[in-house]
């Protein structure tokens, strides 16, 4: 049998620790593998259990638009009446709902937006507002409304609409209920008293979560109407959820969450991205950059040769090199 057959160098040649396996000649210990598992299985899990009962997240009940209507009734009224006029932030959000490119981010002159397109259409007086009124059973006065601002013409609904818009603002909330000033507009006042009205029930939630599908999981429309209004992100505010405070990584209750995305949200408290309008399409470009170069790392001259010439692995396996160097010192025979 040849020297190279056992991991060896061939006579003459020079022994290398990180290539040649010399024969081990050290004493031997039994190990059972079984029990080693066994036991690491049950540590984990009796710590996961302990972690989980004491640092997990608290089960907070989710927002719903009867909570928001009910709680602060102006809010709800003051944002419904910009559903239905096209001014809210879902309308001028632009894709994938819209077709509004207003705030539309760029890297360069692309915007990632607008070449992925409109895949999720919104029409927000239609799907918030026109629609869920049009299902409400045995309320007349509403229905003769919405037929009175549907067969009046466009100038005539933007006029309706400015006016309601214009004396919300200068209402106010006595418990559940809105009083505003008196005004010119129209069956808009009715319609916007409904769908309050229909909120409160908690029959809007449903109507704006309705699905073909059998189980309804799509709470998209209920979840951009809630971020339309200040009552969402007042609540974010209080439990320090907004970007400016811990970003991606909080979770409700200020506890700690995703910390894999620390190096995600870090770009956002730095410069130039801290105060870009483009800083979500310019970060996602960078992490797209940063997570190429580490894919692409054993490619890359040059750098796929750092830890060859750091040589932290010396570091880390000292003992092992330290064998190696006590076996190469000692005299040895091997068979040709």
């Amino acid at each position: 049998m040849a020297a190279s057959d056992l991991g060896m160098p061939a006579p003459g040649r020079k022994f290398r620790p990180d290539v040649h396996v010399p024969d081990w000649k050290g004493p031997y210990r039994k190990y059972d593998l079984i029990k080693e598992v066994t036991i690491a299985f049950v540590a984990v899990v009796i710590l996961t259990v302990i972690f989980a009962v004491i640092f997990s997240s608290p089960d907070d009940h989710p927002i719903t638009l009867q909570q928001w209507a009910t709680s602060a009734p102006l809010d709800f009224e003051q944002t419904a009446i910009t559903e239905l006029d096209g001014t809210s932030g879902t309308a001028g959000y632009g894709p994938p709902y819209t077709h509004a490119t207003g705030s539309s981010q760029y890297i360069g002159p692309v915007s990632l937006e607008q070449l992925a397109g409109v895949t999720l259409p919104i029409n927000t007086a239609e799907d918030f507002v026109i629609r869920p009124l049009s299902t409400l059973p045995g309320t007349t006065a509403v229905h003769d409304a919405l037929l009175t601002f549907k067969e009046a013409s466009p100038a005539q609904q933007q006029s309706w609409m400015k006016a309601f818009e214009d004396a919300v603002q200068k209402g106010s909330a006595n418990g559940t209920s809105v009083s505003i000033p008196k005004g010119s507009y129209g069956p808009v006042g009715t319609m916007m008293t409904g769908l309050l009205s229909m909120a409160q029930s908690g029959a809007l939630d449903g109507a704006l979560i309705s699905s073909k599908q059998f189980y309804t999981t799509d709470y998209t429309n209920v979840l951009l109407f809630l971020a339309d209004g200040s009552y969402l992100g007042n609540i974010a505010q209080n439990r320090h959820l907004l970007g400016e405070q811990w970003g991606m990584m909080n979770e409700t209750g200020s506890y700690p969450g995703q910390a894999w995305l620390w190096l995600y949200t870090m770009w956002y408290q730095i410069q130039p991205f801290a105060s870009s309008s483009n800083a979500d399409a310019l970060v996602w470009g960078l992490m797209m950059v940063l997570s190429l170069l580490l894919l692409f790392v054993p490619f890359i001259p040059g750098l796929r040769s750092i830890p060859r010439g750091v040589k932290i692995y010396r570091l880390i396996w000292r003992r092992h090199y330290s064998s190696m160097r006590m076996q190469q010192k000692r005299p040895t025979s091997h068979a040709a």
